[in-house]
């Protein structure tokens, strides 16, 4: 299935390098500071990055979890957002369940993919079909470059169309 064009000017905003970091120093500060990226925005799988570095570090050198939990956050977040771009009424979107697992320390840059982006479309189109909330639980991997896995999350995202004006 293809992106609607609205939803296709969501995935471009967000792969523009300057209007994504305009739009995390104005939304998400901390996630500006940190430095996260979305590198690929697909209807099916989404990739952000986050780079080790002093800011994003715990006391141990390795990356600090929460910097970690947001790039996580925002591989599934992406597509979330993306899957309910110019639905109307709208759609509201949050999280309402996370679980993390970290495998190995992070030392290196991060590249967490969320391969379950059709889950997340599946669900919205659930809650348009039902007029009730769906919840849908997304996975995502943290690896480095060689491809260590670092750490495995899980976002449970809940989504309810709003009333109609």
């Amino acid at each position: 299935m293809t992106l609607s064009p609205l939803q296709a000017r969501y995935r471009k905003r967000m792969l523009n390098a300057w209007i994504f970091r305009t739009f995390l120093l104005f939304k998400i500060p901390l996630g500006w500071a940190s430095g996260m990226k979305v590198i690929e925005l697909e209807r099916e799988h989404a990739t952000t990055t986050v780079a080790h570095r002093w800011l994003n570090q715990n006391p141990f050198r390795s990356m600090y979890f929460a910097v970690m939990a947001m790039a996580a956050e925002l591989s599934t977040g992406a597509i979330a957002l993306m899957a309910i771009e110019g639905i109307k009424p709208g759609i509201a979107s949050i999280i309402v369940g996370m679980e993390g697992e970290f495998v190995k320390r992070a030392t290196t840059r991060v590249k967490f993919t969320c391969s379950e982006g059709n889950h997340v479309f599946e669900a919205v189109e659930r809650c348009i079909q039902s007029g009730e909330s769906e919840t849908v639980k997304v996975r995502t991997e943290g690896k480095t470059a060689d491809g260590t896995l670092v750490a495995v999350f899980h976002f449970t995202w809940s989504f309810k169309q709003r009333k109609k004006a």
